[in-house]
């Protein structure tokens, strides 16, 4: 099973630059989508459907702005948008799908980097987020949650850890949340079957960062702890260009 995790920075842009072939070429089971920036009124969603693919979205409220699918070969059993609160079902941040006994998400965690009024919605949409989660744990024990966390774990995840340390994505408070995430019951795939290797998932479009390998890994799949056996790898696949990101594949046996 391929599952891959994607922020598109804008769907239809991402969508110009040949998305669809890309997603064939790979035939994903399953793809979770982040920052679609497009109601889901226009976004082309045959293209998608043509492809074989069962389509789920859920967009933000405010045009241009957030929003994340679901997309899978296989319809899914059950499907639930938004997670219960106010304020970040209104940006469309989580969407989930039932397959059997395992459940998607595919989440767009928010960013703080605007400044200090979205550094506390930031860390509110944490705390809400390992609550939310560990109470459908209760209930769906086998859970992969994919996506754009906005944060980076690690120094080994940021190319200027001495200067990192004091950016929103990187800042103690936020590293120690992702601490205690994995703590809750999760892994983190690629670290798990990568433990020593350098790979980002995201380059600021300044200083062709991009270019240069600046970048900063804050896209994960977060695989429960009773699904690591079934972890065949996780990747970046830092070869797909249609974002500032680069989508973050993997493979189950």
């Amino acid at each position: 099973m391929k599952i891959v995790s994607y922020n598109l920075n804008g769907i239809r842009a991402a969508m110009k630059k040949d998305l669809i072939g890309f997603i064939q070429e790979y035939d994903f089971d399953i793809i979770g989508f982040q920052e679609l920036k497009a109601d889901d009124t226009v976004i082309p969603k045959e293209a998608f459907e043509e492809i074989g693919y069962h389509c789920n979205w859920f967009s933000a409220q405010k045009k241009g702005y957030s929003g994340v699918a679901l997309l899978s070969k296989t319809k899914p059993d059950y499907v639930e948008v938004g997670c219960g609160h106010e304020l970040f079902d209104f940006e469309g941040r989580v969407i989930r799908a039932d397959f059997g006994d395992l459940t998607v998400l595919s989440c767009y965690f928010p960013s703080g980097s605007s400044g200090s009024e979205r550094q506390v919605i930031k860390m509110e949409f944490l705390e809400y987020m390992q609550n939310w989660v560990n109470e459908l744990k209760k209930t769906r024990s086998k859970l992969i949650v994919m996506g754009d966390y906005n944060v980076a774990h690690e120094p080994i995840d940021v190319y200027n850890p001495d200067k990192a340390h004091k950016m929103s994505g990187h800042l103690p408070e936020e590293r120690e949340w992702m601490t205690k995430w994995w703590e809750s019951g999760f892994v983190d795939a690629f670290r798990m079957c990568h433990p020593e290797e350098t790979e980002y998932s995201w380059w600021s479009y300044r200083r062709s960062n991009r270019s240069y390998n600046r970048g900063w890994r804050i896209d994960y799949q977060s695989v429960t702890d009773n699904l690591k056996d079934s972890i065949k790898d996780c990747r970046q696949l830092t070869d797909a260009v249609h974002s500032d990101h680069c989508p973050v594949l993997l493979e189950l046996k």
